[in-house]
């Protein structure tokens, strides 16, 4: 999760760094407005830097490496993500990677699968403490 965030970013300065320094030259202050200025008509230049932010800071890219890192910060201390994340996880991965072909959505159903798989281990390894000494 985290290296697919952190990629989908990458890209996004490899392909659109100079769309993004313009908000730097311009300020960061509306610089992708939610409507032309004054009912003006849209233009090329318009219509990429919208594209620009929703391929970067308004896509999931930082959300997902804030789950990644989420995920890694519990895992280090035994605790597993909730299986729900994970199913959550892989049906928005999936449904992205078929309606945007071709597409590394689909790297991100492995990272939902290994984090349903992970829950499920807990519950098991739980259920078997549980079994062994069911007064805890």
């Amino acid at each position: 999760m985290i290296t697919l965030g952190a990629g989908h970013l990458a890209l996004l300065t490899a392909f659109a760094g100079e769309g993004v320094g313009d908000w730097v030259d311009r300020g960061p202050w509306a610089a992708v407005p939610l409507a032309p200025a004054d009912g003006a008509d849209r233009t090329a230049e318009s219509l990429r830097n919208e594209v620009t932010f929703w391929a970067g800071p308004g896509s999931f890219a930082v959300p997902l490496i804030l789950l990644g890192w989420l995920t890694w910060h519990l895992a280090g201390r035994g605790v597993a993500v909730p299986a729900g994340i994970g199913w959550a996880l892989a049906a928005w991965c999936l449904v992205g990677g078929v309606l945007l072909v071709p597409s590394p959505y689909f790297a991100g159903v492995v990272a939902g699968a290994l984090v349903v798989l992970a829950a499920r281990g807990a519950n098991r390894a739980r259920a078997a403490r549980d079994r062994e000494d069911p007064l805890t």
